[in-house]
């Protein structure tokens, strides 16, 4: 299967993705203590997944398709990681990972630069192969990073989703993760472009941390409509954040007046979409970017690639992948959900 940058058409990429079989994503270890799960047959290549938090939804799909992969080319799994979506918590899971000689560790970061430390002495002394995917941290500090889709058509596609919702004019806000997550920022920083280029009518008037947690994100969903009487959408980049965000909406006043788009699953946000509270949002599909994160990780371990512009590698069921500028290997684009389409996926 190709995705969207390779010959097929988003919608085919993304329709033929939720047909793999997704089933996989309550089978990860919830292992903070770094205990885990191997596959049958073993192998050479072991591969850590290191999320953001445990308990995420986001995270069970992706490290669930990092499984599938694992077990697909006879490694062994490991899923380890914080209860909470600090640097710190992961911190002691990098270290513990080089301690143990795992070949490979794939993670989504919390910070860009706290990591580095850690991520580099697990790479000169251990020779631990680092691949970031959702989240970043600076390239000196990782061999690749497996990025969801191009931070500009993330972007953008929330703005062109919020604009139509609102009639292209009015206040919104922002419910983002941690203040600092590389991917959430970049995000952010390319959407106050993008409106202020494209949409002078809409007005960014806050832009808020949930820090990934359920309650704490729809604390700031009830403080920004109560702060903002005048509020008309809330992108929330975020699926703890867009789902938190729809649950308060869908069950007070600001339900029908106040749009909420952003990045969700569709089987987190389907309830909200079939009720009203939610018209339309957008994501990638989390199962297969950890896939591709961990044939990644397999092609760096086996020496087929070495994260160089130009190397090319083949991820299973996805096809072939070539690694771009940077050391960036790009899944797709993102794909719009909506009242039509939710239906026809699974995850």
């Amino acid at each position: 299967m190709k995705f969207l940058n390779r010959r097929t058409s988003a919608v085919a990429a993304v329709v033929l993705s939720a047909t793999l079989g997704l089933t996989a994503c309550g089978s990860t270890t919830d292992a903070s203590s770094g205990s885990g799960s191997s596959s049958s047959d073993g192998g050479d290549v072991s591969v850590t997944f290191l999320p953001k938090n445990l308990g995420n939804p986001y995270f069970e799909t992706s490290d669930a398709g990092g499984q599938k992969a694992v077990e697909e080319f006879g490694g062994e799994f490991t899923e380890v990681g914080p209860d909470t979506a600090t640097p710190d918590g992961q911190v002691s899971f990098i270290q513990t990972a080089a301690q143990q000689g795992v070949s490979a560790l794939v993670l989504s970061a919390n910070d860009p630069a706290a990591l580095c430390d850690s991520l580099n002495q697990a790479r000169d002394t251990a020779d631990v192969k680092v691949v970031t995917f959702d989240s970043d941290v600076n390239a000196d500090c990782r061999d690749l990073y497996v990025s969801q889709a191009d931070s500009e058509g993330i972007a953008t596609v929330e703005v062109d989703m919020i604009a139509e919702q609102i009639g292209d004019e009015g206040q919104i806000a922002i419910l983002s993760a941690s203040a600092n997550a590389t991917n959430q920022n970049a995000w952010i920083d390319i959407m106050k472009q993008d409106l202020a280029d494209n949409h002078p009518n809409i007005e960014l008037v806050d832009v808020v941390y949930g820090d990934d947690d359920d309650q704490t994100s729809f604390d700031k969903t009830a403080a920004l409509l109560q702060t903002y009487p005048n509020l008309k959408g809330i992108i929330s980049p975020t699926t703890v954040g867009i789902a938190a965000a729809a649950r308060y909406v869908s069950t007070s006043n600001y339900k029908g007046k106040v749009a909420i788009t952003g990045l969700g699953t569709p089987n987190q946000m389907r309830e909200y979409v079939k009720d009203g509270t939610v018209t339309e949002f957008a994501l990638w599909n989390p199962e297969d970017l950890g896939y591709l994160a961990a044939y990644a990780a397999k092609a760096l371990v086996d020496g087929e690639i070495t994260g160089a512009e130009g190397d090319s590698f083949s991820a299973g069921d996805l096809g072939d992948y070539e690694v771009g500028a940077d050391g960036t290997v790009l899944l797709g684009q993102p794909f719009r959900f909506n009242a039509d389409n939710i239906d026809d996926f699974d995850f």
